[in-house]
């Protein structure tokens, strides 16, 4: 048995994160992150969760995307927060060399609408806490597709390399996941960030038995 593993290490702190947007343009400052929502756990105990309805002046949701998220304007409107405040409750945990930082694509996606949100206040870019991320999506085409991880590898480096592997009737989106490992879910609340989150830990608890890492 080796103990080194992270299934094995109950004190290992986490944060999981995720961001709902506009849309997917990964290049545009009109696509503002308009939800972000994380949850804090240690081992596979939930912590602490966070919930952040994002205040912009100009947010310009596309159809596409409300549909897909169930985006309510009621709900933002009633719980919508200054984009600064949400952006520092974050970073204490993703800049916290502490914590591992887990979603379901992140690398793809939700990595630089973070650093939309950090350059919309004026701030610069910091790709920092690359090293200590680990995406779920990646995880599920290294087990769907047999890659194992060899311990002597750069795991940012290998996680990027199966997130841009293809391999047809290969589904490792989150709804997928769920079935596959059995786990309830909510097709009509999958893409709200908090649920997604809450899904993704289970997924990860799943991969972890998996897949040495």
């Amino acid at each position: 048995m080796n103990e080194n593993l992270l299934r094995f290490k109950k004190n290992q702190k986490y944060i999981f994160f995720d961001y709902e947007t506009c849309n997917l343009n990964l290049g545009s400052f009109k696509n503002k992150p308009w939800q972000l929502a994380f949850i804090v756990t240690q081992g596979d105990k939930i912590i602490e969760e966070k919930e952040f309805y994002i205040d912009w002046d100009d947010l310009n949701i596309s159809d596409g995307a409300k549909r897909v998220t169930g985006f309510s304007q009621k709900k933002y409107d009633k719980f919508k927060v200054c984009p600064r405040s949400a952006l520092n409750e974050f970073e204490k945990f993703i800049y916290n060399n502490n914590y591992i930082i887990v979603g379901h694509n992140i690398l793809g996606f939700d990595v630089y609408i973070h650093n939309i949100h950090r350059r919309l206040l004026g701030l610069g870019s910091n790709y920092s806490y690359l090293p200590r991320i680990i995406d779920t999506n990646c995880l599920a085409r290294s087990f769907k597709n047999k890659i194992e991880y060899k311990n002597d590898s750069d795991m940012i480096s290998w996680q990027y390399k199966l997130l841009n592997y293809r391999k047809k009737g290969i589904k490792t989106n989150l709804q997928q996941l769920c079935k596959d490992f059995k786990i309830e879910f909510d097709p009509n609340l999958l893409h709200d960030a908090l649920y997604d989150v809450k899904k993704t830990h289970d997924v990860f608890q799943q991969l972890l038995w998996k897949i040495d890492i």
